[in-house]
């Protein structure tokens, strides 16, 4: 058995450096095994000669192997040549498996030093280990250097966002409001790459390779870039730096995945984006939420601190401190708050669609947080406003999230449907509170309910839980091209036994999201809400609403569903 688990090379800034780094993981069970004689002559070979090492499988053992490993890397590197090396390792949550990681500058040597870590590892419980660390060097030191890491150092102004939610929002409103500014605007995300509002390349590009497409694009004057967690777990950031940083939020969603098992975890992969924020740029942050408000000890750019409510502790304190700002609602206006002065209000959040007439606690925080972005990056004031004024919610705008349609039903009356991307168990609780604004007295909310493949299955059964809970009528629409190693019966009997925990057991399960869309439809009553979980099918529902006569909402038509819903 070999103890390389797997050998990543990120590219750029990670979870572990703010450059180009290799990710070991490592079976290191030839430590916590070995007999004690084995581990101390290992110990001895690469300098640690007072370890006590502790005994085979103990928890003393697994500790010694965090600190024996870093050892030996730096051990055959300094045998190879490199005097200096900085060397992270970290636990996970296999006792017998952990992670080491070292910057490199040269590919092909610092691929052969990863190797060669394991090699030294394997040859522990034999005779020779000793010349098995000798050996070892002398492969790193023989291997041929390799290319330079293709991390790009942007030349214009970057608006780097991240977060669990509202990350795809953000940055497209941030872009809007850039080119209601007059700014040629590269920007990638979930959906493609963008030049100028116009797609170039479909496709995920959150990771490193789409920062690098826009900041490619001609003629283009400021990047947004969306920035995914899996990107920065398998590949790095692809920029060195960036002038502002924005991070939404961060709650469980894709855990269980790259060695990623806790929303802490989450977060301290999501701080890479403004940890690498320049001293003298801006990081925007959500004073709501404490895991990622607690990344101000972790930046070295100003905080910027977006809240709704103005009296938090967050914005006290950054204002408190001098030289921070927050934005934040004052009597129904998205306001700016600076150290010292009287609070600036913008816009009203009624004029702002994306709030869906204040109705969206969701998107009043990515308004706030776009707005913060926008102006700290140098965007004027009047552009700001103007770009909130003019983003709505809708396939041209925002296609995905949060897209309202009003569909006709008998005697003249409609029935209203919402599109959304709701992933996660945020997402789902965000999608069933707009859905109830806008439900009139008396009327049934129907959920389309739907989830990826790639989530535990603790999330997949909450997703069953909250939806049934929250709605009237419940069906499931299956995601064919999102299933990822899972069937659709496996995440069909996940979500039925999460609904079944709240008494709810009458399920229909349609393959498609459009078929599940179509049957909800045609079973909702005038003044009912139709809300679908969307992820594979977009398009081919939006054909299917305008087929059957299905028209996007108006700013002023969703704000008309809204003054409908509260009514006594």
């Amino acid at each position: 058995m070999t103890s390389l688990v797997e050998l990543r090379i990120l590219e750029g800034p990670n979870l572990y450096f703010p450059r180009a780094a290799v990710k070991l993981t490592l079976d290191v069970s030839t430590i916590t095994e070995a007999s004690d004689e084995a581990v101390l002559r290992f110990a001895r070979r690469i300098g640690l000669r007072t370890s006590r090492p502790g005994a085979a499988g103990s928890g003393f053992r697994q500790r010694f192997a965090l600190r024996a490993v870093e050892r030996l890397v730096r051990a055959i590197a300094g045998e190879a040549g490199t005097k200096r090396l900085a060397v992270r390792v970290r636990p996970t949550s296999d006792p017998d498996v952990l992670v080491v990681a070292f910057p490199w500058r040269n590919r092909g040597r610092a691929t052969a030093l990863g190797n060669a870590v394991a090699h030294a590892l394997d040859a522990l419980p034999t005779p020779d280990v000793e010349s098995a660390v000798s050996a070892a060097a002398e492969e790193v030191r023989s291997a041929e250097r390799g290319s330079r890491p293709t991390t790009i150092t942007p030349r214009i102004p970057v608006v780097a966002v991240t977060g669990t939610n509202g990350k795809t929002t953000t940055s497209r409103m941030v872009a809007h409001i850039a080119r209601t500014s007059g700014l040629v605007v590269g920007w990638s995300n979930t959906d493609g790459i963008y030049r100028d509002g116009v797609l170039v390349e479909a496709g995920d590009y959150s990771g490193p390779s789409g920062a690098a497409r826009a900041l490619g694009l001609d003629g283009v004057q400021l990047a947004v870039t969306e920035t995914a967690r899996g990107g920065i777990l398998l590949k790095g950031i692809g920029i060195t730096r960036n002038d502002v940083s924005v991070v939404t939020n961060v709650t469980a969603d894709h855990l269980g995945l790259q060695g990623i098992d806790t929303v802490d975890q989450l977060a301290e992969v999501k701080s890479v984006v403004p940890r690498i924020t320049r001293k003298d740029g801006w990081a925007v942050l959500n004073g709501d939420d404490p895991r990622v408000l607690a990344m101000q000890s972790v930046i070295a750019a100003q905080p910027w601190i977006f809240s709704r409510d103005p009296d938090s502790p967050a914005v006290r304190e950054v204002l408190g401190h001098g030289g921070g700002r927050a934005t934040t609602v004052i009597d129904g206006w998205i306001t700016v708050l600076k150290p010292g002065t009287d609070p600036d209000p913008l816009v009203e959040l009624v004029d702002v669609p994306m709030t869906l007439a204040g109705l969206s606690r969701f998107n009043i925080e990515n308004a706030l947080a776009a707005a913060s972005a926008a102006l700290a990056i140098g965007l004027s004031r009047d552009d700001v406003v103007a770009g909130l004024r003019s983003f709505r919610p809708d396939a041209e705008h925002n296609p995905g999230r949060m897209n309202f349609f009003s569909m006709p039903a008998r005697d003249g009356e409609c029935v209203s449907v919402v599109m959304d991307l709701a992933h996660n168990e945020a997402g789902l609780e965000a999608l069933l509170e707009i859905m109830a604004g806008v439900r009139r007295p008396g009327a049934r909310l129907l959920l389309g309910l739907g989830a990826v493949g790639d989530r535990t299955d603790e999330l997949i059964d909450a997703l069953g839980e909250i939806g049934a809970k929250g709605s009237d009528v419940v069906a499931i629409g299956h995601k064919e091209w999102y299933l990822r190693g899972r069937t659709m019966d496996e995440i069909d009997q996940l979500l039925r036994a999460g609904a079944a925990r709240v008494g709810v057991t009458d399920i229909d399960t349609y393959t498609t999201e459009v078929e599940c869309l179509a049957a909800l439809v045609a079973r909702a009553e005038p003044g009912d809400v139709v809300g679908l979980m969307c992820h594979a099918e977009r398009q081919e529902a939006y054909d299917w609403i305008a087929a059957h006569g299905g028209t996007p909402d108006s700013p002023e038509t969703l704000s008309a569903k809204v003054r409908a819903a509260t009514v006594v």
